[in-house]
């Protein structure tokens, strides 16, 4: 019976933690919810308050670190923590981009789709993120690095209130193509390099979307940083101890 309650209780958290079909952190609607309640409903204000306490880093790149304490504990005991959390997290099999248990070093790269989407007057954005996650482990102590390169943009220039609609009242290009697939000449992929639009630049064509942008992945990377150290702390279940 102990045995059904455990795996009844991480069923429930694989459920409950989606946040793509590649990633299990947290479901977009939670994320937005989490962040509106963090940072208020007002996006450009949000990300204008965010900017003053961000710093870009030497490659213009949007960058978290953060060192987790973990007293007691050993190289050895952190990296199986942290490898079971990684696998657990992140169903893409590619997302795991490097797992070196000698140099304790796990890299995590999986996308995280529309987190971000505006319908303007002619155009309709929908934003991607592919953070890349950085988990340097030594004895007692784990560095977490975050960072996001680019916002991965799918534009639909058929998208916007004005376009025109066919007899469903759909836009000819709906921003849901699978990646990749070339068939709508309506729509078209952009890499937006976050240094270059808004709240780090003023006059942005395009900050209502980065605005939301920003502080949903800003809100990601809290997710991150927290999810790395309940892992820790209290492994994934709640009850991943030795004394079994």
């Amino acid at each position: 019976m102990k045995r059904y309650r455990i795996w009844m209780l991480a069923a429930i958290l694989t459920l409950c933690g989606a946040t793509t079909t590649n990633a299990q952190v947290m479901k977009i609607a939670d994320l937005e919810r989490y962040a509106k309640e963090r940072y208020g409903d007002k996006w450009l204000d949000a990300a204008r308050n965010l900017a003053s306490s961000l710093t870009l880093d030497k490659n213009e790149n949007l960058t978290y670190q953060q060192v987790i304490e973990a007293p007691g504990k050993t190289k050895e005991q952190l990296y199986v923590a942290l490898n079971y959390w990684a696998t657990a997290t992140f169903k893409d099999n590619n997302a795991i981009t490097l797992n070196d248990k000698e140099a304790g070093c796990i890299i995590i790269s999986s996308t995280i789709r529309n987190i971000a989407e505006h319908i303007g007057t002619i155009n309709k954005y929908s934003v991607s993120i592919t953070p890349i996650i950085r988990l340097d482990i030594k004895e007692g102590r784990v560095r977490v690095t975050y960072t996001v390169q680019t916002y991965d943009v799918l534009a639909d220039i058929s998208g916007g209130w004005l376009s025109p609609t066919d007899k469903e009242g759909k836009t000819f290009g709906d921003s849901k193509r699978k990646a990749d697939d070339k068939t709508n000449p309506m729509l078209y992929d952009r890499q937006w390099e976050i240094a270059h639009h808004y709240p780090f630049v003023e006059k942005d064509a395009q900050k209502r979307t980065c605005a939301k942008a920003l502080v949903m992945t800003h809100a990601y990377s809290n997710a991150i940083l927290d999810k790395v150290e309940e892992a820790l702390k209290h492994g994934i279940v709640g009850n991943d101890d030795e004394d079994w």
